[in-house]
């Protein structure tokens, strides 16, 4: 029997998204904080939208061939991901909960746009599971039904990031211990840290995945 192709791209889209991230770990910080945080799950919603979109109706095949463009996301989006880890692993060593100094100062919405921007689309992975794999599988199939994989994709991904964003305030008290803070941004450094290091050896590989 057939699946829908709403609940094929729902699903599918559902198995991409859920993972640790960079921008996973990011929303999660932001929720927790309370700062932002409509916009930041909209964001991150609406661009993966966008690029399953482009994928599904047939830009997957263009950045495919732009060999150069994945190159320059890959180094770009190391050195972004080193820079943020970095400043997670000195916030881990600070003191405070929730409330104080270790959630931050309170970052303007231009600063988080523009956090979310790099996080996002400096990320080669993004492409490859959005626009090339998301895409690809969408392109097989008929026109008719491609909107509804593409929409399926999208309301994952909706889903998942106001759930994540709104979601973080249900641990919020957890948070106003220093000790918990100071974990989440150990965490979060380990993640950026390793996946700029997965990023630089995709770089030295010649390509990485796709």
């Amino acid at each position: 029997m057939e699946i829908f192709p709403g609940i094929e791209g729902f699903l599918l889209g559902a198995s991409l998204i859920v993972a640790i991230g960079a921008q996973n770990a990011f929303v999660l910080r932001q929720g927790l904080k309370g700062e932002h945080v409509f916009w930041s799950a909209a964001f991150c919603a609406a661009s993966d939208l966008a690029l399953i979109a482009a994928g599904v109706f047939g830009l997957g095949a263009l950045v495919r061939e732009a060999s150069w463009f994945l190159l320059f996301m890959t180094w770009g989006g190391a050195a972004f991901l080193c820079w943020y880890g970095v400043g997670a692993a000195f916030r881990a060593f600070r003191t405070g909960g929730l409330e104080g100094d270790a959630a931050g100062p309170p970052l303007s919405l231009g600063a988080v746009t523009a956090s979310l921007a790099a996080f996002t689309f400096l990320n080669p992975h993004v492409y490859l599971d959005t626009v090339l794999l998301l895409g690809g599988l969408g392109a097989r199939h008929p026109p008719a039904e491609r909107p509804w994989f593409a929409a399926g994709a999208g309301i994952a991904s909706i889903v998942w990031f106001f759930g994540l964003a709104y979601g973080a305030r249900l641990v919020a008290p957890w948070f106003r211990k220093p000790f918990t803070w100071r974990l989440l941004d150990a965490f979060i450094a380990v993640v950026m840290l390793v996946l700029a290091g997965s990023l630089v050896a995709s770089g030295l590989s010649g390509g990485g995945r796709g």
